[in-house]
């Protein structure tokens, strides 16, 4: 059975807390339900959004369709042999949950994947990542529904077509594609442990672990998430909102002539990847507020939403930024939140 609410607000379910209204609202809490949300007259005449932890999405006005919640819940072990154990989760279950289940079992691979905020089914959409680990390297294949047919499908981690925080999910496949489990392969023994990636050494060193294991490292990443990022429930936000631009070495090495300090990251003889945090904060937005929309006083990537600042209010901050570092630096910053609007 399925129930649709109308007039929803969805102030609870985003992580920017920001308030606007869904026309109508819906939520998915077993893979039964899909085939008779699929037939139903709210779903075939007018235009829907699936949404799972809203922890990477902005509204900037009311939603006028239908807000289809993935609440499908469920972990589980479904193979293993010597070296590796396949994990299966549900597209509704906490990110950051399904890595402790896994931390806990001494499963490796997304150790370093801790804290981050969403749901299972939301990785892939985004190929999340962090601390030198993207969610491409583990994943071995995501199953779920096409919206047009309401047939079933399980697409292989080359299906997806995987870039940097990139997938078919954002492409040909979007919001026509309803994710409702993803399963990942993770070491058993013999863990690739990435330690040299941003501040972990360092944080190993402070807490005096020089032989990590990786319990250490999520240990780790989530000591530092904690102190650069704010905490969704205490001060809205939707994590790093912009991505790293990737320009071209030339670029790069003419930027460096005036900026000596600039950091990059070389992917190849041709492209250099760019902290988008420090763009921002050359350009002195870090701790800007105005009203009660700001970039975040420790990390720059970060907007805020203070208490009560609209999407709209967000997104004009998120152009001046922008419009700023091209200015200043002649790099086109690319959003890397959902923009609702």
């Amino acid at each position: 059975m399925i129930t649709f609410q109308e007039r929803v607000n969805l102030a609870p379910f985003n992580t920017f807390g920001v308030t606007e209204y869904a026309r109508w609202f819906t939520r998915i809490e077993k893979p039964v339900q899909i085939p008779a949300l699929l037939q139903h007259a709210l779903f075939s005449s007018g235009p829907h959004l699936i949404l799972g932890g809203g922890s990477n999405v902005l509204f900037t006005r009311a939603f006028e369709g239908l807000i289809i919640r993935i609440e499908l819940a469920g972990i589980k072990v479904i193979r293993e042999d010597n070296e590796y154990v396949w994990i299966k989760a549900a597209a509704g279950e906490n990110w950051h949950k399904l890595v402790m289940f896994c931390v806990q079992n001494n499963y490796g691979g997304i150790e370093n994947l801790s804290l981050i905020p969403g749901t299972a089914g939301a990785a892939p959409i985004q190929n999340i990542g962090a601390y030198g680990v993207e969610l491409t390297e583990v994943l071995e294949e995501v199953e779920g529904f096409d919206l047009t047919t309401g047939s079933t499908h399980t697409l292989s981690a080359a299906d997806c077509r995987f870039g940097y925080r990139d997938s078919i999910f954002k492409h040909e496949l979007k919001e026509k594609f309803l994710i409702s489990s993803i399963t990942l392969r993770l070491t058993r023994r013999n863990h690739r442990l990435r330690t040299s990636y941003g501040a972990i050494t360092d944080t190993l060193k402070s807490l005096n672990i020089s032989q990590p294991t990786i319990q250490d490292i999520s240990k780790a990443v989530i000591q530092i998430r904690t102190s650069k990022l704010p905490d969704p429930q205490q001060l809205g936000n939707a994590g790093s909102f912009f991505k790293n631009p990737v320009i071209e070495s030339k670029h790069y090495h003419l930027l460096k002539e005036k900026h000596p300090d600039m950091p990059g990251f070389i992917i190849d003889s041709q492209q250099v990847k760019i902290p988008a945090a420090w763009l921002i904060e050359q350009c002195g937005w870090k701790g800007k507020r105005f009203g009660d929309a700001g970039v975040h006083v420790h990390q720059p990537l970060v907007l805020v939403n203070y208490g009560r600042a609209t999407g709209k209010e967000i997104l004009q901050l998120a152009h001046q930024i922008h419009d700023s570092v091209v200015d200043k630096f002649n790099i086109d910053l690319q959003t890397e939140v959902n923009i609702i609007g």
